[in-house]
């Protein structure tokens, strides 16, 4: 039946100008998305969230909204800050006094509403994620001594208690083992230590630049990482990591060992190395049972730098120095025969150190993994260490060096050579550059000396370095809207931010002023949520963080959404120039549809991808976490205790 019902021509009209409205609208609508720091930001502090727009606006009005719905501030958004791919920036200026939980909306003409966040005082801020950081390396351990947990049942690579010792090997240009490998004949225990990474390898480079830093954190921030804090007392963990340390340096011979397992193939030969499997580490020591291709799995190889009593690379000599060192200012009074053997060590490594190297320095097998070429802040370090050590007194008799005098001297002339050497203002506080740490220590150690004349460096040339580290790290990144202290495109783009964050509290401390305040609170939001892609790049912290890491603990017996267990306190590789691909047998394909979420976010030369197989963007390390326990520490303490 056909309706005998006219439509009025009014009517129709009306329609389709709505229609046409309509799709006007849809076609200037604008996307929006806010990001803020999902850990949280500091009572009465000045705050920064950040609005992305797919189109440029004007006249946005932003609230911040509290638990109860109230809406307690708000405001006008800046002027841009600049682009991101296709977005424009905007910031979200504000400061909040009441702890509560807020979110921050926009309407008009882009809608978005943040991901909530805590306003709190520092200590109830991050006195989480510092235990999170601590939570990380006792999931990190090998051997026997391993901490039960629902990603650890099992001790893993139990057979590294008599492990076969090796000579360096030699490696083509893709990193190929050349040859086999040569067996020196001797066995040592290697049993012990934290994993370096996603994988099982161990190593003395990583290893020992971890030490120092946690070790200078119980000495330092006690009511947040030593024996007078009840969340993360990080004692145990770093006496852990110095019983490793001290299997790995052989004082009695004076012979170091630097590596545990092997990472790449062999040029000619069939042997399979730690990279070629995803399995949980108690499977290692029977894998394969008696097949010959799997024979450095289960029987991790251990190589030997020289021979005994030879020269040591000096960048190993210096870090090994420096935690060695601390250890004696730690253990002294609790553990005087941890001490004792310690202080040894130190002095004894730090006089074996090669001050002029030649070619590579040594870092780890193949040198592609970690390739460090600076060494003098290395050098600086312990030797600024060793003058705190003897400073503290009560010294074991037989010493090569008891004048703290000596070390005072050497750790002036070394941080001189490095304000004045190749690298100085190139990089900041991470495992490849400590200066940042060694020059706020060597500050500290000339005031404790009475600022006697004549060292190579004065104070304020150290003060002016830390300064000219950060200035120059940030205007190498100036075009950022984030305000990030480096390009996001670029590999340990993360810890280097926590880094930067811990150089700017030093700087305060230093100066008595607080010039880098905002800043230091800054870069730590930046890792922490307020970046491109909404992301806290540590694992357990805030809303949004990464499901899918490249650590085989994490993939085969965490879970792969977000929910417990996962590997908290882990902080990952982040933002970085492209992301990688590999699908080994057994990885639990993560994120399970595949896909890339993050990839509309990606721009300015940086991208993120949260994929097990994107080591580039999405693995975790022990040397990547090291500068946000510190950065922690500092925001809660303000302020060091005396060394």
């Amino acid at each position: 039946m056909y309706s005998t019902h006219r439509s009025h021509p009014l009517r129709i009209a009306a329609i389709l100008v709505a229609v046409v409205c309509l799709a006007q609208l849809a076609a200037s609508a604008v996307t929006g998305y806010i990001r803020v720091n999902q850990i949280g930001y500091e009572s009465c502090r000045s705050a920064r969230a950040y609005l992305m727009t797919s189109h440029a606006v004007s006249g946005v009005n932003f609230t911040v909204t509290d638990s109860g719905g109230k809406i307690v501030a708000s405001g006008h958004l800046g002027a841009a800050l600049g682009a991101w791919g296709t977005y424009s920036v905007y910031p979200i200026d504000f400061t909040l006094s009441a702890p509560d939980t807020y979110i921050i909306s926009v309407t008009r003409p882009v809608l978005a509403t943040s991901a909530s966040f805590r306003v709190d005082t520092p200590a109830n801020l991050y006195t989480t994620p510092l235990a999170n950081n601590l939570s990380f390396y006792e999931n990190e351990r090998d051997g026997a001594d391993f901490i039960a947990s629902p990603l650890r049942t099992a001790a893993g690579h139990l057979n590294d208690v008599h492990a076969a010792v090796y000579s360096s090997p030699a490696f083509d240009s893709d990193d190929n083992i050349i040859g086999s490998l040569s067996p020196t004949g001797a066995t040592i225990n290697a049993e012990g230590g934290w994993w370096d990474a996603g994988d099982y390898i161990k190593f003395v480079q990583t290893h020992s630049y971890v030490v120092a830093l946690m070790l200078i954190g119980v000495r330092d921030f006690p009511r947040q990482m030593g024996r007078h804090s009840t969340t993360s007392n990080f004692t145990n963990e770093a006496e852990f990591g110095l019983k490793w340390l001290q299997r790995m340096w052989d004082d009695s011979t004076q012979t170091l060992y630097y590596q545990v397992g092997i990472g790449t193939d062999f040029a000619s030969f069939d042997y399979l190395s730690d990279h070629d499997l995803w399995r949980l580490p108690q499977d290692d020591d029977t894998f394969g049972g008696t097949d010959p291709t799997l024979k450095y799995i289960r029987h991790r190889p251990v190589f030997v730098a020289g021979h005994a009593g030879s020269k040591i690379s000096p960048n190993l000599a210096g870090r090994l120095a420096a935690s060695f060192a601390e250890c004696f200012q730690v253990f002294q009074a609790t553990n005087p025969a941890l001490a004792k053997r310690c202080i040894f060590a130190a002095e004894h490594v730090f006089d074996l150190a090669d001050t002029a190297p030649s070619g590579d320095l040594l870092t780890v097998a193949p040198f592609d993994f970690y390739p460090e070429s600076e060494w003098r802040d290395d050098m600086e370090l312990g030797a600024t260490e060793l003058y705190f050590a003897l400073e503290h007194g009560n010294l074991p008799a037989g010493l090569p060096h008891t004048d703290p005098m000596h070390y005072l001297k050497l750790g002036a002339h070394w941080a001189h050579a490095y304000i004045n050497g190749p690298s100085d203002g190139t990089d900041t506080l991470n495992l490849y550059d400590v200066s940042g740490l060694a020059h706020f220590e060597l500050y500290r150690a000339i005031a404790s000396a009475g600022n006697p004349p004549g060292l190579a460096v004065t104070q304020a040339q150290l003060l002016d370095d830390i300064a000219a580290q950060i200035t120059s790290s940030v205007s190498n990144n100036a075009s950022d809207p984030f305000g990030f202290g480096l390009p996001w495109g670029t590999y340990d783009s993360i810890s280097h931010g926590a880094g930067l964050s811990v150089m700017a509290a030093e700087y305060n401390y230093l100066s008595h002023d607080r010039n880098y305040e905002t800043d230091s609170r800054r870069w730590l939001a930046n890792i922490s949520g307020a970046n491109a892609w909404g992301v806290t790049f540590t694992v357990g912290d805030g809303e949004t963080f990464p499901d899918c890491m490249q650590h085989q603990v994490a993939n085969l017996a965490g879970s792969l959404n977000g929910q417990p267990p996962v590997l908290a306190g882990a902080v990952v590789e982040g933002a970085n120039s492209a992301p990688t691909s590999g699908l080994l047998d057994g990885m639990l394909k993560c994120p399970p549809g595949g896909g890339n979420f993050y990839e509309r976010f990606d721009g300015n030369g940086a991208v993120y991808k949260d994929n097990v197989q994107s080591y580039s963007t999405d693995e975790p390390a022990i040397d990547l976490t090291a500068t946000s326990f510190l950065m922690y520490a500092w925001r809660v303490a303000g302020a060091p205790s005396a060394p």
